[in-house]
């Protein structure tokens, strides 16, 4: 059960990140801070891809060290 609770806690997290994340570009762009055109460039999707790709990798790498903790 306490494996569960943290795996949640995890996940949680991951969430919270990502959350954040998109919340602030809208956000920016609401504000007209940024273009959305931007978005729209292949280098720049390509970007935006790669950070999401390493932030859900960090988070599987905690949600296993939060597992394999006593």
């Amino acid at each position: 059960m306490r494996k569960l609770v943290r795996l949640s806690l995890a996940i949680g997290g991951f969430l919270i990140v990502t959350s954040l994340i998109l919340t602030g570009t809208i956000f920016l762009i609401l504000l007209n801070m940024i273009d959305v055109e931007v978005f729209a460039d292949p280098a720049t999707t390509s970007m935006l891809t790669m950070l999401f790709l390493a932030i859900g990798v960090l988070d599987f790498i905690a949600g296993i060290l939060l597992l394999m903790k006593k």
